[in-house]
């Protein structure tokens, strides 16, 4: 029978063609879904399994990738409907990790900040205090303590640079006109048997703890201990201002510790949860990449006349680094004081 008489129109050349570059390009977008997806669910399940179970699962994730593609040689359909039943599981899964605030913590990040807040008073609990001989061996130490928001003085930004300069991890330290410091700090709350790993951030592997600490302690650790190029650089802020900023820190606190958070290396880390509390108080503070990377913090809050100092940028950091400073000082002197030397007066009014 004839194709005239069966009614159907003769495919042509062009048509042909059209149909194969259209298969090829379903394959091709299959394929650029598949391998992503594949890399992503095994990093994911990398860091969530311990072995031999992740190697198990790791193998599970390369055979199903390896399926679909194979199956979008011959049946391209079918390769689709496996690729969204596989994501959707994966989705199920990945929405079942939940964070959590009962686990066997590391001893540095085993209590998180909490506060009472009664009008011009809080009571802050958990406040760290060690005393530090190495990153292994130390005093643990946890106070509660009362400040007056009135006697709120100064607000500094510390950044901490251990390796690359674009990336620091950043802190902010609040003065109090009775002489007291307190530092609060975003971290990585670290189980006893975890490492850091900023790959290691991206998949749920950390929970998020926010620490208030005595700059004899954290600050401390960072010049002293670890050796780290760390600067303080005192914030320009109205006293309002810095009420607003220190009760948005015991919120966060008092916040994770109702409702545990996963630390997140981009969205959810040491300078994107100040960032977040710096725009409770002032909304239109505008987004910026240095916000990411987190080294040049500095620069975007002096470009912004955030800092007290009215120098050029180049002569304050040079002032503000005191890990020399606090490494060469007498052991006996408070260590508050003896990182601030020249500060902020010096910053202000020249040599």
């Amino acid at each position: 029978m004839s194709e005239a008489e069966t009614g159907k129109t003769p495919e042509t050349a062009t048509g042909r063609r059209l149909r194969s570059r259209r298969r090829v390009l379903a394959k091709g977008a299959l394929a650029l879904l598949v391998v992503p997806g594949a890399a992503w669910t095994a990093a994911a399940v990398w860091f969530q399994t311990e072995p031999p179970l992740g190697w198990l699962w790791l193998a599970v994730v390369a055979m199903v990738a390896g399926g679909i593609l194979l199956a979008a040689r011959r049946r391209p359909g079918r390769a689709w409907l496996a690729l969204g039943l596989a994501a959707v599981l994966t989705g199920l899964w990945w929405a079942s990790i939940r964070p959590s605030n009962d686990r066997d913590w590391a001893e540095d990040v085993a209590r998180g900040v909490t506060a009472e807040i009664g009008g011009s008073e809080v009571v802050v609990h958990n406040v760290r205090a060690f005393d530090w001989r190495s990153e292994e061996d130390f005093v643990p130490r946890w106070e509660s303590r009362r400040y007056r928001l009135d006697d709120i003085a100064s607000v500094d930004l510390v950044s901490s640079v251990w390796d690359h300069p674009a990336i620091a991890h950043t802190l902010v330290s609040f003065g109090f006109a009775t002489g007291e410091h307190l530092v609060f700090s975003a971290e990585i709350r670290k189980e006893r048997h975890e490492v850091f790993s900023e790959l290691g951030g991206f998949f749920k592997e950390f929970e998020l703890v926010m620490i208030a600490a005595d700059e004899s302690d954290i600050l401390r650790l960072r010049t002293n201990i670890r050796r780290e190029e760390v600067s303080l650089f005192p914030l320009r802020l109205r006293p309002a201002e810095a009420r607003a900023l220190f009760l948005s820190y015991l919120a966060k606190g008092n916040a994770l510790a109702d409702t545990p958070q996963f630390y997140h290396t981009v969205t959810a880390n040491c300078t994107t949860v100040i960032f977040q509390l710096a725009r409770l108080i002032e909304p239109g503070i505008p987004t910026d990449w240095r916000i990411l990377l987190s080294g040049y913090l500095p620069d975007y809050v002096h470009e912004h006349g955030g800092m007290l100092a009215t120098l050029p940028l180049s002569e304050i950091k040079r002032r503000a680094a005191i890990s020399r400073r606090a490494q060469q000082a007498n052991p006996s002197l408070p260590y508050s004081r003896v990182i601030r030397t020249g500060l902020p007066e010096a910053l202000v009014d020249g040599p």
